[in-house]
């Protein structure tokens, strides 16, 4: 029986909202594909508000592969901002997808990609208007089985008692196993209900099924041990990993948004995975190893993408974008190839080391001179030995001075505090660092309109990086000492105009460590401070540090724990985390000598260009860095469409 569109209903609210624009649906490249002619359908949803949602690469890429399959229809759910969710309630209108209206609860899998832990009430605020039990538990056969993914799901402990699966590490393949899995389970009759299906996934050892695993404590709060309830279900479960980009090119239709978003370009991703081994960095260290798109790889989706979207402007995306081995060819070719038509690229952040002008001049030849982001993340050269950020002070005044040199005006650096053995003196060399960065952009310029932004981050120790033992700065701290560092910034003659500061205070930090190093117990938090009113907590106009710690204080106490034991205790060696069951691929004992290295200021190598360190992923995954070194150039791949008419080709 096709699920009903409930757009008819949905239609008369939209007047009383705000951006009514996000709900309808019908962009450029989306799919609708008709309800009946699929046997296995998805919900797909980035739990956040359309426009963040909508340029997620994640998303976008599982809809079109899973949309692609014969047989199976994916369709996409945003977050839905209070002023509709109310009116949602008051007229019973559930859950739907964008794509065609459909209920939510009508399909098979709701799937959520979680690049933060910030968006958890989001999903539960989802799952209770479809009309979904909050607790997998409470689920029956009709229920659609809700799957979590991205990078948080690598610690789905927290959600634990919301989800019925998770899958860790890249979800191409992922996504395809599962829905024949479930295909064939539906073919026989949906034999023994719920379980049966979820049983098949977990025997794969690469779905992770909570319900399946039980937690043991011992008298101190901490975690005696994580056993599996039902035999067959494997101890650890695995991560997945893609090997060749090249074939996976997606998105091959990127999506164009309606409303206005984040991101106005068109994205593609160069190469996944990072082995510099920054120690703070959880995206580094659950994707190795590193695998590059090869150059002419890159350049067919640029060709497509561009055609299919009409967008000016493309992203070269990856966790370190100036590190492809070929970037310079990949942007010197691209803007080549593009130059009559005024396409501009970009990259998100470069590495102060990896930075040349050629590469900037490039980058900037057909688009516009925005400003130069750069991440020393540490203020001093002692912190960043600590963090593994193999960055100098005089690396990052050369590249400044380069860019400032080339016409550059504003130059953005990126740190963060509450790093591990950090001091006030530590970051109070930020501002040492900015000033320097201002003096030499006054003297290779000649001009004191120079400008420089220092932005400020919290850390988080995050699960799966050598920082995972660490203690958490608190919140009172961490708003100390950026105020001493406001106040140097400030109190400086010379310079201090000259730089901007932002930073974030440290009680989101707190939050996101709570869910980050969280263990089961913390799925009664979550849910208290989503039935308080808790929504879009990585908004900061929406986010209440003081709701969270009030259900905290209300909800902790019973387990003999609180906020401090999981975000401001050091953890031992021993201890239990309550991820170990889960396999990033990442030997637990090198994460551990990583960190008495970070303890000692031993820098390491990174491992693509030096011998292997023993980091465990590449024998366990059966994988290796696959780097490019193509030799190729990019033009001249294609000859443009008007070369006939006008009797020569670019």
């Amino acid at each position: 029986m096709p699920a009903e569109s409930v757009f008819p209903q949905l239609e008369a609210l939209l007047p009383h909202v705000q951006k009514p624009i996000q709900y309808v649906g019908g962009e450029l490249n989306s799919t609708v594909k008709p309800w009946d002619a699929c046997d296995v359908r998805w919900a797909l949803m980035y739990p956040d508000a359309y426009e963040v949602g909508l340029p997620n690469q994640g998303v976008m890429i599982l809809y079109e592969v899973l949309n692609e399959r014969e047989g199976v229809l994916a369709e996409r759910t945003y977050s839905v901002w209070p002023d509709l969710e109310e009116l949602m309630r008051n007229h019973q209108v559930p859950q739907f997808t964008v794509d065609s209206h459909r209920p939510v609860r009508s399909f098979d899998v709701f799937g959520l990609s979680f690049s933060t832990e910030l968006g958890y009430t989001n999903m539960l605020a989802a799952l209770d208007l479809a009309g979904i039990p909050l607790e997998s538990k409470d689920r029956m056969l009709d229920d659609p089985i809700v799957l979590a993914g991205g990078h948080a799901a690598f610690n789905p402990e927290p959600i634990a008692d919301f989800i019925d699966a998770a899958i860790i590490g890249d979800g191409e393949q992922a996504v395809l196993d599962m829905t024949e899995i479930i295909r064939a389970w539906k073919a026989e009759g949906r034999p023994g209900g719920r379980e049966e299906v979820l049983f098949r996934l977990a025997k794969t050892g690469n779905v992770y099924i909570p319900a399946f695993y039980d937690v043991e404590y011992l008298p101190d709060g901490r975690i005696a041990r994580v056993v599996p309830n039902k035999s067959g279900v494997p101890w650890r479960v695995s991560k997945h990993t893609v090997m060749d980009l090249d074939e996976w090119p997606y998105p091959k239709q990127p999506l164009v948004p309606l409303a206005e978003t984040v991101h106005e370009r068109m994205s593609v991703e160069i190469f996944r995975g990072c082995t510099r081994g920054c120690r703070f960095c959880q995206a580094g260290m659950i994707t190795r190893p590193v695998r590059e798109r090869s150059i002419t790889g890159i350049g067919d989706m640029v060709e497509k993408g561009l055609k299919a979207t009409g967008f000016e402007e493309v992203g070269l995306l990856s966790l370190s974008s100036a590190d492809h081995s070929e970037i310079g060819d990949i942007a010197k070719g691209l803007a080549d190839r593009y130059e009559d038509d005024k396409i501009g690229l970009s990259l998100p952040s470069t590495r102060v080391d990896a930075f040349n002008v050629d590469l900037a001049n490039e980058l900037t030849r057909n688009g516009r001179r925005s400003g130069l982001t750069f991440a020393p993340e540490g203020g001093s050269e002692r912190m960043r030995k600590v963090i593994n950020k193999m960055v100098s002070e005089e690396d990052l005044i050369r590249t400044v001075s380069t860019a400032y040199g080339n016409g550059w005006r504003q130059v953005k650096l990126y740190f963060m505090c509450g790093l591990p053995t950090e001091t006030d003196e530590d970051v109070l060399q930020i501002a040492d660092m900015a000033m320097n960065v201002i003096a030499e952009g006054r003297k290779v310029s000649g001009q004191n309109d120079i400008r420089c932004t220092v932005s400020i981050g919290g850390f988080v120790p995050k699960p799966h990086t050598p920082f995972q033992w660490a203690p958490q700065l608190s919140a009172e701290e961490t708003d100390a000492r950026l105020e001493k560092l406001r106040d140097k910034i400030r109190g400086d003659k010379k310079y201090g105009r000259s730089i901007g500061f932002r930073y974030h205070d440290g009680k989101p930090g707190i939050v996101e460590g709570l869910l980050s190093r969280g263990d089961r117990r913390i799925g009664s938090v979550i849910r208290a401070v989503y039935e308080d009113g808790g929504r879009f907590d990585g908004w900061r106009e929406h986010f209440s540090y003081d709701r969270w710690m009030s259900c905290a204080e209300k909800t902790l106490p019973e387990f003999g724990v609180d906020v401090d034991w999981y975000t401001t205790r050091e953890r031992s060696y021993e201890e239990v985390l309550p991820w170990d069951h889960l396999d990033s691929g990442l030997d637990k004992d090198w994460l551990w000598e990583d960190w008495q290295d970070a303890l000692d200021e031993t820098e390491v190598e990174d491992c693509r260009w030096t011998p292997c360190f023993d980091c465990g992923v590449c024998p366990q995954m059966d994988t290796w860095p696959q780097v490019s070194n193509s030799g190729k150039k990019l033009l001249p791949l294609t000859v443009k469409k008007d070369a006939a008419t006008s009797g020569h080709a670019h």
